[in-house]
Order: C-alpha cells, then sequence, then structure tokens
C-alpha cells in the first residue's frame, strides 16, 4: 500500500498546514475540519486517507499525531448548516481550524476544490489525502473529532444509532427518523430530511 509523504510539501517552502474535512453527507450531526502542522516534517509511519483506516488504526495514528503536531479542528454546526449550506459550512470549518492553529503559514493544502477564505496562500489538492502527508493526518484528526462527538450524541439519542451510522442517511437512520422524528440535530434543508418531514 502507498502512502502518502512530503512530496507535495517539499516543493514549498516554510510553514505549511494541511486541510481536511469530514461530515458533508450526513443527514444529521455537525461538519468538522482539522488543520495539522508538522513543522519538523516528522514522518509518523501508516498516516493515510482516514477512510483507508480501520478505527482502531485511526485512534492510534490520532494519539501519535497529538503528541508531535500543531493541530486544531474547526466546526459548523447543524445550525449554520441549516442557514447557509453544507458547502458554505465546509468552508467555515476550515477557516475555524486554520485560525485556531494560531500560527503565521506560508501555504495551506486543502483537500478538494473548495478553498477557505483566509490571508495565506491557500492550493487545493484533488485527492489530497492520498497524495499529502498533512491533508491525510488532517483527516484522521478531523474523522477521530467528529466520531467522539457523534458517539457522545448517540448517548443522548441511542434510537438513532449515530454511534454507528455517523448520522448518515442509512436505512436504519431513515427508519428510525419515521418512527420518531427530527431532532434538533438533524439538518433539516437536506432533501431526505425534507421529505420525511
Amino acid at each position: 500500500m502507498a502512502y502518502p509523504d512530503f512530496t507535495l510539501e517539499n516543493k514549498l517552502p516554510g510553514v505549511i498546514a494541511g486541510v481536511d474535512e469530514v461530515g458533508r453527507g450526513p443527514l444529521a450531526g455537525p461538519v468538522m475540519s482539522a488543520a495539522v502542522v508538522l513543522t519538523d516534517r516528522v514522518i509518523i509511519k501508516g498516516i493515510n486517507d482516514s477512510k483507508k483506516l480501520t478505527a482502531k488504526n485511526r485512534q492510534v495514528l490520532y494519539e501519535k499525531i497529538m503528541s508531535v503536531a500543531k493541530f486544531s479542528v474547526g466546526i459548523a454546526s447543524v445550525e449554520e448548516i441549516n442557514s447557509y449550506n453544507i458547502l458554505q459550512a465546509t468552508k467555515l470549518s476550515m477557516e475555524r481550524a486554520l485560525m485556531d492553529l494560531g500560527l503565521e503559514l506560508d501555504y495551506v493544502l486543502v483537500d478538494g476544490n473548495q478553498l477557505p477564505k483566509v490571508k495565506w496562500q491557500v492550493k487545493p489538492v484533488v485527492n489530497g489525502d492520498n497524495l499529502s502527508i498533512l491533508i491525510a493526518a488532517a483527516s484522521i484528526v478531523a474523522k477521530v473529532t467528529r466520531d467522539q462527538l457523534m458517539q457522545e450524541l448517540h448517548n443522548k439519542y441511542p434510537e438513532y444509532n449515530w454511534y454507528k451510522n455517523k448520522g448518515y442517511g442509512t436505512k436504519e437512520h431513515i427508519d428510525a427518523i419515521n418512527l420518531y422524528g427530527v431532532t434538533e440535530h438533524h439538518r433539516k434543508n437536506f432533501a431526505p430530511i425534507l421529505k420525511l418531514r
């Protein structure tokens, strides 16, 4: 298996942050983005796109990233998703993650082609979590953090089984919405929810 490395980062000077988001598609819960800086080009073995890792491996790598990296997480709430749209909310979460780093950056590498509005130079990297170690690390931080939040929400609303489906529109989740209704954590402007209300 090929792992992301610093190939992209080594082409750029200065302090570089990688940014990735998680949670654009679910029917419930916020969208989150993480920003990660590895200033000493520390190699953490096993870092990869979070979607290619088991939950156990993500947790181990998350803890390693926390121990050597500067990172932050930005959240856009369900209320903001409902008020704006998921695209604008995603950009907002990225901007918050970058601002919360508290660092002066030279470049920002962002997974995909939706760019946050920040004062630093931003470079889009399509398929970035497979090409950039910083973006891959950010994908792990964002995924683990959001999964932890969905576990907390599951404890309050166990009938939706958010611990398992993470708020995505599985049959089980939609059946629960039909049975129990919509909560304040649901994205009321998403088409599946609109059809069910």
